[in-house]
């Protein structure tokens, strides 16, 4: 079922979103090689803390963790383990999310250390996809709108986007409906209809080689089975009417 919000809670929602800007940017500039991914985890859990929220994926059950950390290979859901350490040429995704006052925004923040110039156009095209899609996100669209926009933009660079995960809508829950796929599954009018109200976490994900993901020895990590670099960004965006009204940046 797609939750609609509320002007009032689109409100509280978006007090949230700047809280966890904060918080993702700070994350994301303290990103350096030899930094660990346990460094990252520990300065968000006391940021979020101070911005008077609580860490969402805390609330996933099972997980213990504020953020999922990734790197190259690495897709999604990460572990910030004291084992990983950042080095010249690595390419992190840190996802975070907070709930404040009922409420989820969810967000992910990519950083590349001295890339390679391949790499580096990898990035960029990641970064126009979700700039792209945001803007998709618009009253009277179709979710269809904002796959397509993101598998083309993927694709023109040459790259590949994932068909296993998708996007989400967020609110009460971290995870609402609808899904947002990385890619057209179906026809525009088959997809669901975006409405005043939606409020969506939009994920691009994607890679250079093969879509194919694994989940790691780990319970958690998903990665790609080829070992080529991946790619993740996300912000969570409320669709208004006066179009849409990107929340965490």
């Amino acid at each position: 079922m797609i939750l609609l919000k509320s002007d009032s809670e689109i409100e509280i929602m978006a007090e949230g979103g700047k809280k966890l800007a904060r918080v993702k940017n700070a994350l994301g500039n303290a990103v350096k090689a030899g930094v660990k991914a346990s460094d990252i985890e520990e300065l968000a859990v006391r940021l979020i803390k101070e911005e008077g929220a609580e860490a969402s994926f805390k609330k996933v059950p099972g997980y213990r963790w504020a953020t999922c950390i990734n790197v190259n290979e690495g897709l999604v859901h990460g572990i910030p383990g004291s084992s990983v350490i950042f080095k010249k040429g690595d390419l992190v995704s840190i996802d975070v999310g907070i709930w404040f006052k009922g409420f989820h925004t969810d967000t992910s923040i990519s950083v590349g250390i001295d890339l390679t110039a391949e790499n580096q156009k990898f990035f960029n095209i990641g970064l126009e996809a979700l700039n792209k899609a945001l803007k998709a996100a618009k009253e009277g669209n179709h979710i269809y709108d904002i796959s397509k926009t993101i598998e083309e933009t993927i694709e023109a660079g040459g790259y590949t986007t994932i068909k296993a995960l998708v996007g989400h809508g967020v609110g009460r829950d971290l995870h609402e409906e609808p899904q947002i796929p990385c890619f057209v599954p179906g026809s525009r009018e088959e997809s669901p209809k975006i409405q005043k109200g939606m409020v969506l976490a939009i994920e691009v994900m994607y890679t250079q080689g093969s879509d194919k993901v694994e989940l790691s020895e780990d319970g958690w990590t998903i990665g790609m089975r080829d070992g080529k670099i991946s790619g993740l960004f996300e912000d969570t965006v409320a669709v208004t009417g006066k179009g849409p009204k990107v929340l965490t940046r």
